[in-house]
């Protein structure tokens, strides 16, 4: 028998008397708080209003949390509708459910993108210019990503194949995409935690050695993300939708990374910054 490195959760749920404490809720809060508390010290010190990273989460987690479970939902429909769906049509809707995936279907590019929305309109309540808030968030962005991945460890979900390498991740047996006899595969959500903290690193040095304004730091971002994630995708055995024998969202991977260079060269001309809010506006 092989030794994993990383042992399975203790727990998936405690409980605080009659209230569910979940490993997954918590490494998802903990990415968004963080993420919020970093990207309000980069904002304060480019000069910023302080106050406002946090005034924009307030419309952005609410947009990103809807957004996550839509994505989820309409690219894994199969799960709550149709004669064999394993979970209820409402569980669709109920994401905190016992019966259902819980917390479980969370997808992260509908967080990004209806939570962007989210940001867009306060923004615009604002009066602060999108795409500077954009450059600012995004690595706090990848540092968020990479707290909240761990709430697959406690799922234990989303691995990959089989391994025997000394950093194998125990799983229990009779898991969605466990073989019998098997007990240690990749951890594939450590792969991605560890790619979108070395993101974060990235991005804060591109933004400060080449001045990346416009949106293009947070095109950066896209890039970087999706590049890693294209290559995790393909590792995880886990039941996908696959279009031409790869994963779908390996195919929104590819797509994201044509779009995000295709901005940064567009882009490529514009270079004084714009102004971070309205009150630099008006002096």
């Amino acid at each position: 028998m092989s030794l994993a490195v990383i042992p399975p959760p203790p727990a998936e749920v405690w409980h605080l008397g009659w209230i569910p404490i979940r490993g997954y809720t918590l490494c998802i809060m903990l990415g968004i708080v963080v993420a919020v508390a970093f990207a309000e010290y980069r904002w304060r010190a480019r000069g910023g209003t302080p106050g406002t990273m946090v005034d924009l989460a307030v419309w952005g987690v609410p947009f990103g949390i809807v957004g996550g479970r839509l994505y989820h939902v309409i690219t894994d429909w199969q799960l709550y509708f149709g004669p064999d769906a394993p979970n209820r049509p409402i569980d669709a809707i109920l994401i905190w459910s016992e019966s259902g995936p819980g917390w479980r279907g969370l997808g992260i590019w509908g967080a990004v993108a209806l939570g962007a929305v989210g940001v867009w309109i306060a923004c615009r309540r604002r009066g602060i210019t999108v795409s500077e808030v954009a450059d600012t968030v995004a690595p706090a962005v990848a540092l968020g990503q990479a707290i909240a991945r761990w709430c697959n460890y406690f799922n234990q979900e989303l691995f990959g194949g089989p391994t025997d390498l000394p950093w194998g991740l125990e799983i229990e047996a009779g898991r969605p995409g466990t073989v019998p006899g098997v007990t240690t595969y990749h951890p594939t959500f450590l792969y991605e935690s560890l790619w979108n903290l070395a993101l974060t690193l990235v991005l804060v040095w591109a933004g400060r050695r080449f001045m990346l304004h416009h949106g293009r730091l947070f095109a950066l971002y896209v890039a970087g993300y999706t590049l890693g994630r294209f290559w995790i995708e393909g590792m995880r055995v886990d039941p996908a939708n696959e279009i031409f024998g790869m994963r779908l969202n390996q195919w929104t991977s590819i797509a994201l990374f044509l779009g995000a260079i295709g901005y940064v060269y567009l882009t490529r001309r514009k270079t004084p910054a714009e102004p971070r809010d309205a009150e630099q506006v008006a002096a």
